[in-house]
């Protein structure tokens, strides 16, 4: 699915330029889950927007379900992102003066979905995301995790191929971030191909492979021989208070 080759990434100021992304190279497989981790300021989120479509690299190859998108415009971006990716933000990115129902049914919109079905879709994912009965709620009512599973129902309403998490967990407490692990998990059990930035070593266990950042490189790779499961999610759940 994702393809990147001699990828860089840089930003310039006036008195410097900073490279952000060296030489990246790596691929995606189509339902697969990665996870990518690094300390802070290596590298990471701006990796995962240029993945996203979010931001241009300066150079190398991004092929995208085998279309080259590297030299896209952002007209181009917008299209192909609101129809094939998904984004779950650390800090939920829901919009406060809409309710819960009307920012999952956002995506829809955008995408010109027919009001009956726009309805249908939201009322689905919301179930499946045991985050119905708060429908009517707005995000300020909400738990962080409640508001997690609500970035998440927006982040699938539109059934994407890809879906990107940016420290899905970061905001939440421990039971809470196991929950939205188990979540993630269950989609991509289901087929979704799974993107995340994390820097949690017990997250990064959900993942099939772990890609290690340094100072904008690629600097070690790993297969996930001890990745978690459902039953092993619900059991550590069950352990905390």
């Amino acid at each position: 699915m994702i393809k990147i080759q001699n990828l860089n990434k840089s930003f310039r100021t006036k008195e410097v330029e900073t490279l952000a992304l060296n030489n990246i190279s790596f691929k995606v497989d189509k339902g697969e889950f990665t996870a990518i981790m690094g300390p802070s300021g290596c590298g990471k989120s701006t990796l995962l927007n240029v993945v996203g479509m979010l931001d241009k690299p300066n150079n190398g190859s991004y092929q995208f379900n085998g279309e080259e998108v590297g030299s896209f415009n952002e007209k181009q971006y917008a299209e192909l992102r609101k129809s094939n990716i998904g984004f779950v933000f650390q800090k939920f990115n829901l919009i406060d003066e809409l309710t819960v129902e009307e920012n999952v049914e956002l995506p829809l919109i955008y995408l010109k979905v027919d009001k009956t079905e726009r309805k249908a879709r939201v009322k689905e994912v919301l179930e499946r995301m045991d985050i119905g009965h708060r429908a009517k709620h707005f995000p300020k009512q909400l738990s962080g995790g409640q508001q997690q599973r609500v970035a998440i129902s927006r982040a699938v309403v539109t059934n994407p191929k890809l879906i990107l998490a940016d420290e899905p967990t970061g905001n939440l407490d421990s039971k809470n971030g196991i929950e939205v692990m188990n979540l993630l998990s269950e989609l991509n059990n289901e087929g979704a191909t799974i993107v995340m930035v994390t820097h949690s070593d017990r997250d990064a266990k959900y993942a099939d492979r772990v890609i290690h950042l340094f100072d904008g490189q690629i600097v070690k790779e790993d297969t996930n021989n001890f990745k978690i499961e459902e039953e092993d999610m619900e059991l550590a759940i069950s352990f905390l208070p």
